[in-house]
């Protein structure tokens, strides 16, 4: 019996289980510091735990509509209103089963066969998989360190085809902090509207934007508006990782089409998460802001402690929680007589002799990298960082 070719065909996520490997370790004893989490170190807030609870207590564990219930969808219109600056209706809202569900559905609405998507690499490694389940074709648009990997109008017209359906905008990025401007946005909408090209704009990251507002794309005028499906959720703002709940907004055409979908796939997201939801946002307390502004002091501390080190650099990240280190001055260098060929091997050498648990960036697409979130402490930040240092003192040629 031959199973499903695609099915084989997709790479499994080496963020979950470099990260799964990491926990092991550390209940096991070892005394490791973990730079792998995708998520907020920060406990959900209580007023959203007790949200929850309530719901429980008052029953609303039943089936809701396959798109959200009405009360959270009307609170996500009225977040995009003040915060992203979009006018929606709930008619345009579909909530999913985390960020990752609401955009495999925007995927799956858009994509037919053999159609193209534009990916800048460094990506997050989930999209290029999701691309190949939609059955689409992944095209991976190179992004450049001194453009503070962000794409240039040039590269897009240098992607684009005939079979171009799509470009994912990743802003704030995950691997690599970068946050797209107005002006630059502006050029991409242009861009975009130019081509009839969608924009699938992930901005999970969203409230996590240390130095400048953040912009959305959809947010620059009615065309771009129409030709975009923005994701966003609550796991990374809200420290709500485990609870499964994102959406997804767009044209209502679209919307249709992706409600149509989830209602096969999981039905509705859970009830009492999307009460959980409602709460986040509604009665919004100052612990978001505090875990915010802890992050920003978390990404200047690692900023200047990389800068510190000679053999190493990085991008200022404007948002997220990740700092991407250019590791190409280590390729070459000996540890224990062995050369150091790529970023998975500097990787491997750091967990299992250093005990420092970080991404290597050939998982993202770029293997002079390595990837660190700072959703940690300080003093394990200082405390990790040390021991690549001590690392690095071992190097010779």
């Amino acid at each position: 019996m031959e199973l499903s070719k695609k099915a084989k065909s997709l790479s499994p996520s080496m963020t979950l289980s470099i990260s799964a490997k990491a926990k092991s370790m550390i209940k096991n004893g070892i005394d490791l510091i973990n730079f792998t989490a995708g998520e907020p170190d920060f406990n959900t807030p209580d007023y959203i735990v007790n949200a929850a609870i309530k719901a429980l207590h008052e029953g609303k564990t039943r089936y809701t509509e396959t798109s959200g219930i009405l009360p959270l969808r009307e609170a996500i219109c009225e977040k995009f209103k003040k915060f992203n600056n979009i006018e929606y209706t709930p008619d345009n809202i579909v909530v999913s089963t985390g960020g990752k569900q609401a955009l495999i559905n925007a995927l799956l609405s858009i994509i037919n066969p053999d159609d193209e998507v534009i990916i800048p690499s460094p990506f997050w490694l989930s999209y290029p998989e999701m691309v190949k389940i939609a059955g689409g074709r992944s095209i991976l648009l190179e992004t450049k360190s001194e453009n503070d990997f962000k794409l240039t109008i040039d590269q897009l017209n240098a992607c684009l085809s005939d079979k171009t359906k799509c470009l994912i905008l990743n802003n704030p990025s995950n691997p690599t902090g970068t946050a797209y401007n107005r002006e630059e946005l502006i050029e991409i909408a242009n861009w975009a509207v130019k081509n009839d090209i969608i924009i699938i704009s992930d901005e999970i990251y969203e409230r996590l934007n240390y130095d400048t507002e953040h912009v959305s794309i959809a947010s620059l005028g009615e065309e771009i508006k129409d030709l975009t499906i923005t994701i966003s959720g609550f796991s990374k703002s809200y420290a709500m990782t485990g609870w499964r709940l994102g959406y997804s907004a767009a044209n209502v055409e679209i919307t249709k089409l992706m409600t149509k979908l989830q209602s096969h796939m999981t039905s509705n997201a859970s009830s009492v998460t999307q009460y959980a939801g409602l709460a986040a946002l509604v009665d919004e307390h100052d612990e978001i802001d505090n875990m915010i502004k802890a992050f920003r002091n978390r990404r200047n501390l690692v900023k200047n402690e990389i800068d510190s080190i000679d053999d190493l650099s990085m991008v200022y990240p404007k948002g997220a929680f990740y700092a991407f280190i250019n590791i190409s001055k280590l390729k070459g260098r000996k540890y224990k007589d062995k050369t150091i060929e790529d970023s998975m091997g500097i990787a491997n050498i750091l967990l299992n002799d250093f005990k420092v648990a970080l991404l290597p960036g050939v998982v993202f697409g770029t293997d002079d990298y390595l990837r660190i979130s700072y959703a940690t402490d300080e003093e394990s930040i200082l405390k990790g960082i040390d021991r690549i240092k001590k690392f690095i003192k071992t190097l010779n040629y």
